[in-house]
């Protein structure tokens, strides 16, 4: 898929606004000025270092209403610091492994690329903390766009050393007799820059789906959450990443910068078009600048058949 719009692409909009600042690159203190006082800036610290897990209970129409299974999903790593260094990934790893949920899913850009790294993680190491997690219908993967535009071939390589499976346009049929279910993921959708503002995805729904079999619901795994759009009412539970929730959200007004052609549309939570659920990440790292006001790093947790 061929994406071209320029709220998708990380760079800023030339004019010199307060969010062409921000996304300018400007230092963590330097950024929190700008949004207000210094409790402005205390609470900016304390949104990217703190963690929170988020409930969400979708009820779709297409998954049955017995068929419990809990997820964790683990989006936007960006492991490197300031607020996201070995330590903090280790953290966020055990307390989703305290989460003991049947399926943990992790929706790609796995290390840094903003230009305030204070601590560079190998990718050997952050993999080695992900090796950690377990669930009872296994661990599974997707890639993000700072993956591909990066060093795609060296997260592959991390997490095929740790032997956690990676879903690129592929679907794997998982759970208990009687309960099955099919877990789907779609290779990211903005994987090449091919000019300004243009982007060629690795992105194959079409026939990610049609590797589907069978009547059993399905999960659907995708970095980016504008292909909800294109998702059929087959799909119980789409799960998405990317946006960061908007990484820097005031209160009483969309969130200033959302890396979404629908802009705040599809920024965060549970959304619900047309009988299709989606559940959007706020994600745990920092995108362009290392700093979140607003959105508190998260893990979520879904519970299906409650």
């Amino acid at each position: 898929m061929t994406i071209v719009n320029p709220r998708v692409l990380s760079q800023p909009p030339r004019q010199v606004t307060r969010r062409g600042l921000l996304t300018r690159g400007l230092a963590l203190t330097g950024a929190a000025g700008l949004i207000g006082s210094g409790t402005a800036a205390y609470a900016a610290v304390d949104a990217a270092n703190g963690l929170v897990v988020t409930d969400y209970a979708p009820v779709p129409r297409n998954w049955p209403a017995r068929q419990r299974l809990t997820i964790t999903v683990i989006a936007d790593i960006h492991a490197g610091g300031p607020n996201m260094g070995i330590a903090r990934v280790r953290d966020v790893v055990d307390t989703a492994i305290s989460l003991n949920s049947d399926l943990v899913v992790i929706l790609g850009d796995y290390f840094a690329t903003h230009r305030f790294i204070t601590e560079h993680v190998p990718h050997a190491a952050w993999a080695a903390e992900l090796a950690r997690l377990k669930a009872r219908f296994g661990v599974y993967a997707i890639l993000g766009n700072h993956d591909w535009w990066h060093d795609v071939e060296g997260v592959r390589a991390a997490l095929r050393h740790v032997h956690i499976p990676l879903m690129a346009n592929d679907a794997v049929l998982l759970g208990d007799r009687g309960a099955k279910f099919w877990l789907a993921g779609v290779d990211d959708q903005l994987a090449h820059i091919i000019g300004r503002y243009q982007f060629k995805g690795e992105d194959d729904l079409p026939g990610t789906l049609a590797k589907v079999k069978t009547d059993d619901p399905v999960i659907l795994l995708v970095h980016e959450p504008d292909i909800f759009t294109k998702v059929p009412p087959r799909v119980a539970l789409t799960l998405a990443g990317h946006t960061h929730g908007g990484q820097i959200v005031l209160p009483y007004v969309p969130p200033i910068w959302t890396p979404s052609e629908y802009g705040a549309r599809f920024a965060y939570g549970h959304i619900v078009e047309q009988d299709r659920h989606m559940i959007v990440s706020g994600g745990l790292g920092t995108s362009k600048v290392p700093l979140r006001f607003g959105v508190t790093p998260e893990i979520v947790r879904v519970t299906l058949g409650a």
